[in-house]
């Protein structure tokens, strides 16, 4: 008996704190007044939301009006308007590091929406990420400025110029009023002076090199400031074989080609 009992003595204690089965705990579910306040907060956010919107596609320009603010600026630098259309090479130069998803957004990225509205709010300065319609409406409607309200406009606008114009004809916009360094604005007066040649006789990475250059024309110049081109040359060509423009090939033989700058400014 007293060795049952210690064997019994023993087997309780080695039962002594073993854990049985646990019951998950229960959900706790925010208290309803809670939950009915953060529905009143979303559903105004929504509503500004909305009605801001609906504001600023009332009060800004119309589309319509973009051919004739770039024929005014052809005008202003001298350039013919239209110009010749844009070749492949530089569009796909220009979206692969400019706008990747240009054939398929509406103008605007909603990412970059949420971003311009938090450093709004936060006081940081975070504008990246504008589309190409946003940038042809920086330069067409607000002077190239970007403050809050001006940026809202460009979204207003970028919407209402991807629903107006087909992408060739938004390039073309762009390409046209586009400032490139060393003095040129329009992509034909760039091509002539940079390489002396037209748009349609650039070479792959000729187009890359103007496509890159109009993000800051006075310090990606080629002819002034060559190793700072050459750098963004190389970004240009590597976005291009990211996005699927360019095979590794393709990438390897544009990263090792001349440039091919001309001695003399301008077309023959």
């Amino acid at each position: 008996m007293r060795a049952l009992g210690t064997r019994r003595a023993a087997s309780s204690d080695d039962n002594f704190g073993r854990e049985g089965p646990t019951r998950p705990l229960p959900a706790r579910r925010l208290p309803a007044r809670r939950r009915f306040r953060i529905a009143k907060i979303l559903f105004a956010i929504v509503v500004v939301f909305a009605v801001t919107v609906g504001l600023l596609f009332v009060l800004t320009p119309s589309a319509g009006q973009a051919t004739a603010l770039a024929q005014a600026q052809a005008a202003e630098h001298h350039i013919a308007y239209p110009g010749p259309p844009v070749p492949a090479y530089f569009a796909q130069a220009l979206i692969a590091t400019e706008d990747h998803r240009f054939n398929a957004d509406p103008g605007v990225d909603p990412l970059a929406m949420g971003r311009v509205v938090i450093s709004w709010i936060t006081g940081r300065r975070d504008q990246g990420g504008s589309t190409i319609d946003q940038q042809l409406a920086k330069n067409l409607y607000t002077g190239g400025h970007s403050g809050f309200m001006q940026v809202l406009e460009q979204m207003a606008i970028a919407v209402k110029l991807n629903q107006t114009y087909s992408r060739p004809e938004i390039l073309r916009m762009y390409a046209e009023i586009a400032y490139y360094g060393h003095g040129y604005y329009g992509l034909e007066a760039a091509s002539c002076g940079y390489f002396g040649r037209p748009p349609d006789r650039l070479t792959l990475v000729q187009a890359a090199m103007l496509a890159g250059v109009v993000n800051a024309p006075t310090y990606d110049d080629p002819l002034v400031y060559p190793r700072q081109a050459r750098t963004r040359l190389v970004h240009v060509i590597d976005r291009m074989a990211a996005v699927g423009y360019l095979t590794n090939a393709q990438e390897t033989a544009a990263l090792n080609a001349p440039l091919g700058l001309s001695d003399v400014r301008g077309c023959q």
